[in-house]
C-alpha cells in the first residue's frame, strides 16, 4: 500500500541535494574497543548549528556521542558553537587549524561549508549531520573524506503522528517548525502522514493544522532559537483547538511548552530528535512522546570507526529498522492513550519496516 505520492522538493528546498543521495546506505560502523597508538594521536571535533550545544536537542545529542567516543577512546575533543550562519566557515577554519583528524558538522545548514572545507582538506574527514553534498548547481556530489549521516525521521513521526490522532480528544492536532528544510519537513510529512493514515483506518477525521503535506508547506518561525516567534506559533494551534502539539528544531519546544502552561489546557507536547522527557524535564507533565534519532550512538560509532583508520565515506541512513530513529516511551501518557495503540503502533512499526506501508518524504533520504 503506497500511503503517499509526491514530487520532489524544488529550487530552495532542494540546496545541497537532499534530494538525490547515493543509492547504497551504509550500516553504522561499528566501535572498535583497541585504544591504539594511532588512536591516542587522533583528535575528533565537532562544530555546532544555530541553537547551541545547550538545545536539549538536535546539538546536545550530537556534542554527547562527540564526548562519549572520545572519553572511550582515551582522547581529547574539541567543538565550537555557531550562533549565526556567519560562524560556519570560520569555526570550520578553526577546527582544521587545531588538527582535527575529523570534525562533524551538525546540521543541514553546514552542507555548503562542510563541502568547500572538505575540498580544501583532503586529509581531513568529515562527517556531516542531516544532509548529503551538492555542487553550486545542487547536482549530487561525493567527496571520499565527507560521511553524511541521516535520519529517515519520516518513519518514527509516522508512529507518533498515529498515536497523537488516535488521543487526541479535540480531533485537531497541530505542528510546526523552525525552519523550512528537508530535516524538519520530514518530520512533519510523517506526522501528519501517520494522522491521515490513523483516520483511513478508524474512519475518522483528525485535523494536522500547520503543516500541509500537498503543498510542502506551513508554519515555521524562521530559526532554532527559543522565543516570542515559537512562543506565538504554538499559541496560534492552541487558538485553533489543537490539543497536541509537535515543534520541530532544535529548542524551539521549549517554547511551546511554555504556552501550553499559559494556556492552562491540557494540550500534550511532542518533542523531536530528542526524548525531552530525558533531556528537557521541566515540562514533564506535557510530553507525549518523542520522535528520536539516535545521533549520539550513530557519531559516536562514526568517531571511534574513524579513530581505527576505518573511516568510511558511505552514507548512513537511520531507520526504524536499524535503530537510527524511533519512538519514545508515553511516559506519564501511558495511561491516558487507548489501550490497545501499543498493539497498533508495533505492528505498523513492522509494517513499515517490512515495506507493506511505505512511509515517503520528498525529503527521505534514498
Amino acid at each position: 500500500m503506497r500511503l503517499t505520492s509526491r514530487s520532489r522538493l524544488l529550487g530552495g528546498l532542494a540546496t545541497i541535494g537532499v534530494a538525490a543521495l547515493l543509492a547504497g546506505c551504509a550500516s553504522a560502523p561499528a566501535p572498535t574497543t583497541k585504544n591504539s597508538a594511532a588512536a591516542s594521536n587522533f583528535k575528533p571535533c565537532m562544530v555546532s548549528d544555530q541553537g547551541g550545544f545547550d538545545d536539549k536537542s538536535f546539538n546536545q545529542l550530537g556534542l554527547e556521542g562527540l564526548q562519549s567516543a572520545a572519553k572511550k577512546l582515551g582522547v581529547k575533543e574539541a567543538h565550537v558553537q555557531s550562533v549565526t550562519e556567519n560562524d560556519y566557515v570560520p569555526n570550520l577554519a578553526q577546527m582544521v587549524g587545531q588538527g582535527c583528524n575529523l570534525i562533524v558538522t551538525v546540521g543541514f545548514n553546514l552542507a555548503n561549508a562542510t563541502r568547500d572545507a572538505a575540498k580544501a582538506n583532503p586529509k581531513v574527514n568529515f562527517a556531516l549531520v542531516d544532509s548529503a553534498l551538492s555542487n553550486a548547481d545542487f547536482s549530487t556530489l561525493t567527496l571520499p573524506n565527507v560521511k553524511p549521516v541521516l535520519s529517515d525521521t519520516a518513519q518514527a513521526a509516522f508512529l507518533v503522528g498515529y498515536a497523537a490522532a488516535s488521543y487526541s480528544k479535540t480531533g485537531v492536532i497541530g505542528t510546526f517548525g523552525g525552519v523550512k528544510i528537508p530535516p524538519v519537513t520530514i518530520f512533519m510529512d510523517g506526522y501528519a502522514d501517520g494522522a491521515a493514515y490513523f483516520n483511513k483506518q478508524k474512519n475518522k477525521n483528525v485535523k494536522v493544522l500547520g503543516w500541509d503535506v500537498k503543498a510542502q508547506n506551513g508554519a515555521f518561525t524562521g530559526g532554532f532559537a527559543a522565543g516570542t516567534e515559537a512562543q506565538n506559533a504554538a499559541q496560534t494551534l492552541i487558538d485553533q483547538n489543537a490539543d497536541v502539539i509537535l515543534p520541530v528544531g532544535g529548542p524551539i519546544f521549549q517554547s511551546a511548552g511554555a504556552a501550553i502552561v499559559s494556556s492552562g489546557k491540557p494540550i500534550a507536547l511532542i518533542g523531536a530528535d530528542a526524548d525531552v522527557f530525558v533531556t528537557f524535564p521541566k515540562y514533564d507533565d506535557l510530553y507525549f512522546s518523542s520522535i528520536m534519532k539516535n545521533m549520539s550512538g550513530d557519531i559516536a560509532d562514526i568517531v571511534a570507526s574513524a579513530s581505527a583508520g576505518k573511516f568510511d565515506a558511505t552514507p548512513y541512513v537511520g531507520t526504524l529498522e536499524n535503530g537510527g530513529v524511533s519512538m519514545a516511551p508515553f511516559h506519564k501518557f501511558e495511561s491516558k492513550v487507548d489501550s490497545g495503540l501499543k498493539k497498533e503502533l508495533d505492528a505498523i512499526k513492522a509494517d513499515i519496516v517490512s515495506g507493506k506501508i511505505k512511509v515517503e518524504s520528498p525529503s527521505t533520504p534514498k
